[in-house]
């Protein structure tokens, strides 16, 4: 098996279409068929059911599908630590991202590390929460940021901050009359949300905030990203959600925000992270990252520090 047959599965798994894969390849279809062939008899299993209408991923291809990513992940952190090193770089920290992170928040604590340690050559990775968790659970990535606490037994999720949930309005909106919307309120107007194959933790976070009435949210839209989440709100798509750190950094002139009535909903940054031995270097990582987390629920009090194994 060659690094060119891998190229050849994930740009077919990527675009299920054998034409557009050979032109995002910059090759001819006749060398990709041929190569996906050899791999499936390398393999003993067929990747792709392919037909004159269409071409999806059999079973044993999504399963292929799910390694091959991190193949070429490896690789290019080889690369890159290779540099790091060439570069006089001592040590280096791989941080996967997941989600819309605050960019305010980040920028404050990746700024106080390079000062701190500036031999520490910090690689950001930005990744599908899915692709996150895996690289965690295999040495990929040292630790991630995401609002998704469901991470399983090997890994420990630490809130790392949390920020007020505030509605995002339009300008000349009729619920600008109110310094502080009731939620009832919002929920009688077309929303906009994020895309929860996209967001899953920041879905699952604000769906308990919407829980708390008994009406049924009107979704005009459901989006990948926050800066489109901001664009349809000025064009009068519907409201939106999000917090003040994050509203900060989109400088839109065509929006407002406005904090709910009643008790202040929080969304929650994960750290997660390998449990075990941590290095130093990780170790202090986590600790400058967390020295204004938030408290944690009664039932999440145990300790999740990065050499803990409860």
């Amino acid at each position: 098996m060659e690094l060119r047959h891998l190229r050849c599965f994930l740009a077919v798994a990527q675009e299920l279409h054998f034409a557009r894969a050979a032109e995002k390849l910059h090759i001819e279809q006749s060398p990709l068929s041929r190569a996906i062939k050899e791999l499936e008899e390398e393999l003993g299993v067929r990747l792709f059911d392919r037909n004159t209408r269409s071409t999806r991923l059999t079973r044993s291809g999504q399963v292929f599908m799910d390694h091959v990513p991190r193949v070429f992940a490896a690789l290019t952190q080889a690369r890159d630590s290779v540099r790091a090193v060439s570069a006089g770089y001592q040590r280096q920290l791989r941080i996967a991202l997941s989600e819309d992170i605050s960019q305010a928040r980040l920028t404050a604590l990746l700024s106080g590390c390079r000062e701190e340690e500036p031999d520490t050559e910090i690689r950001l990775y930005e990744v599908p929460l899915a692709q996150q968790i895996k690289g965690l659970e295999s040495d990929l990535y040292d630790l991630g940021f995401s609002q998704w606490t469901d991470v399983g037994e090997a890994l420990s999720a630490v809130p790392a901050w949390s920020d007020t949930i505030v509605v995002v309005m339009p300008l000349r909106h009729p619920l600008l009359a109110y310094e502080k919307p009731p939620l009832n309120e919002v929920l009688r107007y077309p929303l906009v949300l994020c895309d929860p194959e996209v967001c899953e933790g920041c879905c699952r976070q604000l769906d308990r905030v919407l829980r708390a009435t008994d009406m049924e949210p009107i979704v005009a839209e459901r989006v990948a990203s926050h800066d489109l989440m901001v664009t349809l709100v000025a064009a009068g798509y519907g409201l939106g959600f999000s917090t003040e750190a994050h509203v900060s950094t989109s400088s839109h002139p065509e929006i407002v925000t406005r904090p709910l009535a009643g008790r202040t909903p929080l969304l929650t940054t994960y750290l997660i992270h390998r449990i075990g031995d941590p290095s130093e270097t990780l170790r202090r990582f986590v600790e400058r990252a967390l020295i204004n987390a938030p408290d944690r629920p009664a039932n999440d009090a145990q300790d999740t520090s990065p050499g803990s194994t409860t």
